[in-house]
């Protein structure tokens, strides 16, 4: 068994936590999830670790950053398994609040939120069809409209938001994000560059299972033979890589061999784009460091992954 660890609901009970900790000269790093911790998981905690004497971290299903419809409701939970995982990584502090947002009108509220909202026809599962509760929000206005972006609108508000607020709450010094959400974690660190917050982010590599597969809290929903299916992402993904290696540089050409894959597996395409690192724009030719993003659907779940692909030597 690990070291005791502390459960922390309260806000202002976690902000005075890490404050304590900061008057003894530690340094604190946060690493932000929504629970049902699996080893990608805890490689950002083991490399939390490595970076501050003292780790944070918190398990929160964000309703903020869902649309009705989509799976908030069924997202996979299990927080005594999450705190025997964190317990024996010997983590400090795990900070689970029950709700991170004011909420006027708490009798009429359910998982499933309103129906009704201004921001692209979509609706947030925490939005109320009235009231005075929670509506201030932070965009990251180029980098959140590409990839993810644009087949769930009012998802990357719902992120930086949060985070921004775990980021007050929690006062660290440093936070991990895994880079299997690459989109997420390059918005983090402009949010982070733009609005002067003093936390340095960490991007981890992406922890794959022994098949290939990304790890995902979400993969406990594939079957089997979706499973299988989804390997077709990250094999597509390698051969691109390897392609790239021997010379190959047309965007288009690499793009169109993931997606057939997909598709020849079964699977349905939300995108496939191969964009630049720090911009997330389009490129049509690989001569400056790329990421190749992708999504799709297997059976009801939505698979992302995405490789980092570097112009190949001259």
């Amino acid at each position: 068994m690990g070291q005791d660890i502390e459960v922390i609901v309260d806000k202002n009970a976690m902000r005075e936590w890490s404050r304590n900790r900061r008057l003894q000269g530690d340094r604190i790093c946060l690493v932000p999830t929504m629970g049902y911790l699996h080893r990608g998981h805890l490689s950002l905690v083991e490399e939390a670790k490595t970076r501050a004497p003292r780790v944070v971290v918190s398990i929160y299903i964000n309703p903020a950053q869902f649309a009705v419809g989509e799976d908030f409701s069924t997202y996979p939970s299990n927080f005594e398994g999450d705190l025997d995982k964190l317990r024996a990584l010997g983590v400090d502090a795990v900070f689970t609040p029950f709700d991170l947002y004011v909420r006027e009108e708490k009798e009429a509220r359910t998982r499933l939120g309103a129906q009704d909202n201004a921001s692209n026809g979509c609706t947030s599962c925490l939005e109320e069809k009235a009231g005075n509760g929670h509506e201030t929000w932070i965009r990251v206005e180029r980098l959140e409209k590409p990839l993810c972006g644009k087949s769930r609108p009012i998802f990357f508000r719902g992120v930086t938001t949060v985070v921004a607020k775990l980021f007050n709450i929690v006062e660290p010094d440093i936070a991990v994000f895994g880079k299997k959400d690459y989109q997420q974690w390059r918005l983090i660190c402009r949010m982070v560059r733009d609005l002067d917050f003093a936390v340095e982010i960490i991007g981890s590599e992406i922890v794959r299972d022994p098949d290939g597969l990304a790890l995902s809290s979400r993969n406990v929903h594939l079957s089997l033979e979706e499973r299988e299916k989804a390997l077709s992402i990250s094999r597509s993904l390698n051969q691109v890589r390897d392609a790239v290696c021997n010379g190959e540089i047309s965007t288009g050409k690499l793009r169109n061999s993931v997606v057939e894959a997909i598709l020849n597996a079964g699977g349905k395409m939300d995108y496939a784009e191969i964009v630049d690192q720090e911009t997330l724009q389009p490129m049509d030719r690989i001569d400056f460091p790329a990421v190749l993003c992708v999504a799709a659907w297997f059976g009801g779940v939505r698979v992302i992954d995405n490789i980092e692909l570097q112009p190949p030597s001259q």
